[in-house]
């Protein structure tokens, strides 16, 4: 398996071999910064059409893989993405 996979950049970013797998026991959490970071890191791998696009790719990911973002739930982060409460980091 390639290390380029987002599920292991992310695991790597974490510093965990595996993530729990449920809500309930999820613990796990990136920052927004780490998010972008590992979009920048994946843009050539990437369909979006900018970082803020690929971003939520990643946030994706997280949702699959039952990690948090800023202390929210993946879906919760993109609901605050299109509000605008990330504009700041995407500018």
């Amino acid at each position: 398996m390639s290390d380029n996979w987002t599920s292991r950049r992310i695991r790597k970013a974490l510093g965990v071999q595996k993530c729990n797998g449920s809500w309930e026991a999820a613990v796990e959490e990136l920052t927004m910064d780490q998010v972008i970071s590992i979009a920048k890191e994946k843009s050539s791998d990437l369909t979006g059409a900018d970082i803020r696009a690929m971003a939520r790719e990643v946030i994706g990911t997280c949702q699959s893989m039952r990690v948090c973002v800023d202390g929210m739930r993946p879906k919760k982060v993109i609901q605050a993405m299109d509000a605008g409460d990330y504009d700041g980091k995407f500018n």
